[in-house]
């Protein structure tokens, strides 16, 4: 059985988004310091808060962008709220939700190229997807929730896996 690109990327990143934005209401439930929080981070040498979510949103739409050769929407990269970062990711959700499935077609062989300082990535669609888009994706979602958790948030397993779709 194979599993179509479109398939895979959408409903990951969406599930993913998803929990992040519900991640992000249970942190406001809680009633956090915001500045506190904007500032927190597992280890000093590791991006705070905001940039896990950030990276994590960016993550989504841009491997949809590239996989569908299209641009993302961009943002500052300001955020400086709860609320302002919950907005990004409802941005992330609207793009990818509104990607028609046909603009996939030869995702799985489309040329990706990343260039980082000192480092260029050059791969194949399908391979982007499974080997560096998703795992970056769900380490920053990762990220977020265990500072969340750090922070005091009450989050279990069952916040990060989000909703389980039963076949």
């Amino acid at each position: 059985m194979s599993l179509a690109v479109d398939t895979l990327a959408a409903s990951m990143f969406l599930r993913g988004l998803n929990v992040l934005s519900g991640l992000i209401d249970r942190a406001v439930e809680a009633g956090l310091d915001e500045a506190v929080l904007m500032e927190a981070r597992l280890a000093p040498d590791m991006r705070p808060f905001p940039d896990q979510v950030r990276m994590a949103a960016f993550s989504a739409r841009s491997c949809v962008a590239r996989l569908t050769d299209q641009p993302w929407p961009k943002t500052d990269d300001a955020e400086a709220s709860l609320a302002e970062l919950k907005e990004t990711v409802a941005l992330s959700i609207a793009f990818v939700e509104g990607v028609d499935a046909a603009a996939f077609e030869g995702a799985e062989t489309r040329r990706i190229e990343l260039r980082f300082p000192g480092v260029e990535l050059n791969f194949e669609g399908q391979g982007y997807l499974t080997s560096f888009a998703l795992p970056n994706f769900y380490f920053h979602l990762s990220m977020a929730y265990a500072l969340l958790r750090q922070a005091g948030v009450p989050l279990g397993k069952r916040d990060f896996l989000g909703q389980i779709e039963l076949i």
